[in-house]
């Protein structure tokens, strides 16, 4: 992913909303959300390139999600797929701390990343952040939360803009709708030079990577994904995806995990 913004135990109509972009070059071979064949079924999309994913979750409610932490000057060559990183905690049996704590004593072989994990089903969703550039495991507490391409919450505009959309559509205590959090995922507008990171990309590609939703020739936003978790500990997932003008291709995959009927 490359844009997540998440309502974590602020609503008791949802105790978890999260709407999420992927952006990818468009000629990266992708599997539309589905569940995977395997011991324990995980629901997510697929990138047929390194056999990864950037979000998903099983139906014991564990849940992880990924972006990439933007920094050129530190690639390194060879560096195992971050996107593995997700397959391999769903289908473990470990809980999201022992697997955190465990991810750090190696993730220094990867590219930079940002990663969510968690369980969120129960009483109360619990979500905890990491990232292999601070090397910290983070709680999250409840509140509007942004992630990008650099830390959490880090004031990047489209991370702030979204950040105050998110709550905008959350507003007393109500379940969004999805079409509006789809219209949030959708913003293409973009902010002012003079607001714009420096990440080390040049100026034209900053401009392009800072609304919400990023279109360009070859590169761009792929697929739209909703998560929202009911106080009965459910979930309704619904992903959008888009060619490469930036409309929606084909219908979108909703999914339910948990007790299907109590899904609204």
């Amino acid at each position: 992913m490359c844009l997540i913004l998440f309502g974590l135990n602020i609503s008791p109509a949802a105790p978890l909303v999260l709407a999420a972009n992927r952006d990818e070059f468009f000629a990266r071979p992708t599997a539309a959300m589905d569940f995977w064949d395997g011991p324990a079924p995980v629901l997510a999309g697929k990138d047929l390139a390194q056999g990864g994913t950037w979000l998903g979750l099983n139906e014991t409610g564990k849940f992880a999600a990924l972006t990439n932490y933007r920094d050129l000057s530190s690639l390194k060559e060879n560096a195992p797929s971050r996107g593995e990183i997700i397959p391999r905690f769903l289908e473990s049996d470990t809980d999201p701390l022992t697997f955190l704590g465990s991810l750090d004593q190696t993730a220094d072989r990867y590219n930079g990343f940002n990663l969510l994990a968690g369980q969120i089903f129960g009483n109360t969703p619990c979500l905890y952040g990491y990232s292999n550039q601070s090397r910290k495991i983070d709680l999250i507490p409840p509140g509007i939360h942004g992630l990008s391409n650099h830390l959490l919450n880090t004031a990047w505009p489209k991370v702030q803009k979204g950040k105050a959309r998110l709550k905008e559509a959350m507003g007393h205590g109500r379940n969004p709708d999805p079409e509006v959090l789809f219209s949030l995922l959708g913003d293409r507008s973009r902010p002012h030079d003079s607001d714009l990171p420096d990440t080390g990309v040049g100026l034209d590609w900053e401009r392009i990577l800072s609304s919400i939703f990023v279109e360009s020739q070859g590169y761009g936003t792929r697929s739209s994904t909703l998560v929202i978790v009911s106080p009965n500990q459910t979930a309704a997932v619904t992903e959008r995806t888009y060619d490469d003008t930036g409309a929606p291709k084909g219908t979108d995959q909703k999914f339910c995990l948990g007790t299907p009927d109590d899904i609204k």
